[in-house]
């Protein structure tokens, strides 16, 4: 049985499909751009701002499932250009617990949906 989680505290999907899923006790997330979830505007200020702003919005959904960033077990980061991910790097890791970060793969593409620079999903169990 799976439960469909939606938030608007988060934007809204632009396409079908829904901000995540719930099965038994696992959460799988879209992925989350930097929309802000009240105006639907693109936060593109900086790649800092701009992974706040995905970070929050992904921190929106999973509290809609009553979770948070601890019961992530598994994150997808995927990048428009290598050269970002320090950057990206820095504010991400302030979102977890280094000793019990969740596992993770950081992608290069050559685009993300409406040619953002960071797009990221994860996978929570409770």
């Amino acid at each position: 049985m799976k439960t469909i989680i939606n938030t608007t505290k988060a934007p809204a999907p632009i396409g079908p499909y829904n901000q995540a899923t719930l099965v038994g006790n696992t959460l799988y997330t879209s992925g989350q751009i930097a929309l802000h979830p009240e105006t639907m505007e693109l936060v593109l200020d900086d790649i800092q701002t701009e992974t706040k702003q995905v970070m929050e919005n992904m921190k929106a959904v999973l509290e809609a499932a009553d979770m948070t960033f601890e019961n992530v077990v598994k994150t997808s980061i995927f990048i428009s250009d290598m050269n970002n991910f320090s950057k990206i790097n820095e504010v991400y890791g302030t979102y977890f617990n280094p000793d019990t970060a969740p596992a993770r793969e950081t992608v290069e593409v050559a685009n993300l949906p409406k040619f953002v620079n960071v797009e990221i999903s994860m996978i929570a169990v409770k």
